[in-house]
């Protein structure tokens, strides 16, 4: 690895639940239902999250458990299963349905687990039954992802057959781009895992080579790893640099001779550092400081202090895989300090006393930065916007650059002395 410090550090979060997941998960596989087994506060959560029209049929749900329920006074299980059979019956274009804890078994006082189970074995098929954990005490918010992706593996079929599996979600649009770049360097096969339906799952096997595109999905590679398939080192496509490095890294894989790859990339390298020289313009020097929440904070530092010129005081992460991290923290500046964990008050101290430009964080810790005069990014913005590939790389800057800006518009005098 590289010169970076690596310290852990552990206290009080200020993190958003992996039930916020379910957020992008539900648009992704439209022919799924995540059903959260959880409180009022949960059902509040994911409604206004989501900004589902109230007349829409929304793909999530909330069975609430009262206090009769975590008391242990009603049996749950019973509750629970009413409740399923009763929104597949109403629901018949559900296809799969995902139980997702908003506490651990011992909080909520129901195993998931034996509930899916047993509904498994009701329905005879015509509905598969999952279960994970989306609680906020076990994960941060993107990890109700590699939770989902999890529950499905062992429902994939075995192949033989030599592929390339993109594994992450990704918007459409990029998704198909990257994909096409594939085919173009003559990897014809390439599938995408989640799929776009829930019952069209790739199959997977020793001739399966796994390219993650997100870094949050440990126990995924994991599950992927032990049915057989090559996970592929490589930095994640985040800015021109890492998603050049992630594409040269399947080529390698599979043999593709670097001159047909260069031929391929350098025209969209070239139009892409030209689109991001703007913004370049504006982030290089500038202070940044990343708080820990969804686990793209390693790959984004990288990205920003690289290509776009800013100095790193801090990067949090809320838990740091040094297997998947490895060849990103390699490419980091040497003097940079990670901080594994989260202690809120500390970093918050550690924040104000490096007077940074910007900070990622979540969005409860960004209204009171602002407050105090420093500049903020939602971490949470980062998942939902389509940021991945070479020819993403200035939209990525500009989410960076628009906050500094906006700062310049809000404090023209204090911007004019700065200057």
């Amino acid at each position: 690895m590289s010169g970076a410090t690596l310290l852990k550090e552990s206290g009080p979060k200020e993190v958003f639940c992996g039930l916020t997941s379910i957020v992008w998960l539900h648009r992704r596989m439209p022919d799924a239902f995540f059903l959260v087994v959880g409180s009022r506060t949960c059902a509040h959560l994911i409604q206004s999250a989501a900004g589902v029209m109230i007349f829409a049929e929304p793909r999530f749900g909330t069975a609430i458990l009262e206090e009769r329920d975590l008391a242990g006074l009603a049996d749950a299980h019973d509750e629970l299963n009413r409740v399923v059979k009763n929104l597949l019956a109403r629901r018949p274009e559900i296809k799969t349905l995902f139980l997702v804890g908003s506490c651990p078994s011992e909080v909520i006082k129901i195993d998931l687990s034996r509930v899916a189970e047993n509904l498994n074995i009701e329905l005879k098929g015509q509905v598969t039954v999952l279960n994970y954990s989306g609680s906020g005490i076990e994960t941060t918010f993107t990890q109700g992802e590699d939770g989902a992706l999890k529950a499905l593996i062992p429902l994939m079929p075995k192949s033989d057959q030599k592929k390339l599996l993109l594994v992450g979600t990704l918007a459409n649009a990029v998704e198909d781009r990257l994909i096409s770049i594939f085919n173009r360097l003559g990897i014809d096969k390439v599938e995408s895992f989640p799929p776009r339906q829930s019952t069209e799952l790739p199959s997977i096997g020793p001739e399966t080579k796994v390219l993650l595109t997100q870094p949050y999905l440990t126990d995924t590679a994991r599950e992927l790893k032990n049915k057989g398939a090559e996970i592929i080192d490589a930095p994640f496509p985040l800015g021109v640099t890492g998603s050049t490095l992630w594409i040269q890294a399947a080529a390698n894989s599979f043999g593709i001779d670097k001159s047909k790859v260069d031929s391929i990339l350098n025209p969209l390298i070239s139009r892409a550092k030209e689109a991001l020289a703007p913004h370049v313009e504006k982030l290089s020097g500038k202070k940044l400081f990343l708080l820990p929440e969804s686990q793209l904070e390693i790959p984004l530092a990288r990205f920003l202090s690289n290509e776009c010129g800013m100095e790193i005081v801090e990067i949090g992460t809320p838990y740091l895989n040094r297997d998947l991290m490895k060849a990103e923290i390699d490419l980091l500046p040497p003097d940079c300090r990670i901080v594994e964990g989260q202690h809120v008050e500390k970093q918050l101290d550690r924040v104000r006393d490096s007077s940074p430009d910007l900070v990622v964080c979540g969005m409860g810790l960004a209204n009171p930065l602002e407050a105090e005069g420093i500049s903020t990014k939602w971490s949470i913005e980062m998942v939902f916007s389509p940021i991945h590939g070479i020819d993403q790389a200035s939209d990525l800057a500009e989410l960076f650059s628009r906050p500094l800006r906006r700062h310049d518009i809000l404090n023209p005098t204090k911007t004019l002395t700065s200057n």
